[in-house]
């Protein structure tokens, strides 16, 4: 298996998924601990691919980015209400299963 992924949280996902991926040593970067609260998307994905994360979000703009064909660092698509657990579990076994070669411009739908 190839680089260990490192997700980046947009800033609508709470603090709470951020702390219990961290508890599970999974990395993880929320857009307000790195000055980017209020960003455009594009900047949040920018930071993105810049430090190689997949982007964790609920917002269907990043989609779109993925349908124009912006190279980025995989997204992760949260397109139904969750608890946090679920969300963690989730977020948890793409990290375990799929590599960051693996999330290269790709969307996993959850």
């Amino acid at each position: 298996m190839g680089e260990r992924i490192r997700f980046y949280l947009d800033e609508h996902i709470p603090k709470a998924v951020a702390d219990g991926l961290r508890h599970r040593g999974i990395l993880v970067t929320r857009a307000q601990e790195v000055g980017l609260r209020r960003a455009s998307d594009e900047q949040h994905m920018e930071y993105a691919r810049r430090e190689n994360c997949v982007v964790v979000t609920k917002d269907s703009d990043f989609l779109r980015f993925h349908r124009e064909g912006l190279t980025h660092s995989g997204i992760v698509y949260l397109d139904r209400d969750a608890t946090i657990g679920e969300i963690i579990n989730a977020l948890e076994l793409i990290a375990e299963t799929l590599s960051s070669e693996d999330m290269q411009d790709h969307v996993e739908y959850w």
